[in-house]
């Protein structure tokens, strides 16, 4: 049984589509990456499947539960977590202290939390910074901060939205090394992410999304030779 299947989730507001008909399905493990044009409707698909947004049509399994009409705390402590495009850490606290709001999900022991900050701050690479404030740092570690605090709820699949997005290149090749290591660590991951070239690095297969519909899917190499794919980035079809 696939960790997650999507079948046929649509998302309306009002007239608009901003998903329509979309399926697919992640086995445990892997790293799915979702791709496509500014608006194609990928952080629409992730607010539906974390329970954001209630979907319009179809349904969400995690696990072998419908997820649909669930709250995002309660898809949380099912174990799917996701992160933000744009990070906000709570500024006026530690980096340890912004990491054990997300540990608190899991546990109402503050001696437990610590430990599990801990953990997840090694694991991004953020330990020695646990005393700084959260507010003055950089937006790589910004990033590090916020899949830290998503890793404390104890995830079994985690959603990353544009993880990279704003970042040099020596930042995200850290992000794409940690991608991995998730993955090593047994983390079943789905990556929004505009950069290409990451993207095809870290997945092992990838969902293109273009206006709201599933565009096609494949593994990182059927994807970057589909001709309608390059239609959608360049804005006209190109030959193969």
């Amino acid at each position: 049984m696939a960790m997650l299947e999507i079948h046929s989730v649509s998302k309306f507001f009002g007239g608009l589509a901003a998903n329509s008909d979309v399926s697919f399905s992640i086995e445990q493990g892997m790293i799915m990456g979702l791709i496509g044009p500014n608006g194609a409707g990928k952080t629409t698909l992730f607010n539906c499947i974390t329970g954001y947004y209630p979907p319009s049509k179809g349904d969400v399994i995690f696990k072998g539960k419908r997820l649909n009409g669930l709250q995002p705390d309660e898809v949380c402590r099912l174990g799917m977590v996701r992160t933000w495009q744009k990070v906000r850490p709570l500024a006026k606290m530690t980096v340890l202290d912004n990491v054990v709001v997300g540990a608190l999900a899991r546990t109402a022991s503050l001696r437990i939390a610590r430990e599990v900050a801990h953990e997840q701050l090694q694991i991004v690479g953020m330990d020695h910074r646990d005393a700084f404030l959260a507010g003055g740092l950089p937006i790589g570690e910004r990033k590090k901060l916020e899949i830290a605090r998503a890793l404390a709820t104890k995830p079994e699949m985690v959603l990353l939205d544009e993880v990279m997005g704003g970042l040099n290149t020596g930042e995200k090749e850290e992000i794409i090394q940690l991608i991995l290591e998730l993955k090593k660590r047994g983390f079943t991951q789905v990556v929004i992410e505009h950069d290409m070239k990451a993207i095809m690095r870290i997945s092992d297969r990838i969902v293109v999304l273009n206006s709201g519909e599933k565009l096609t899917e494949g593994s990182p190499t059927e994807v970057a030779n589909n001709p309608d794919v390059i239609a959608a980035y360049l804005g006209e079809r190109v030959e193969a």
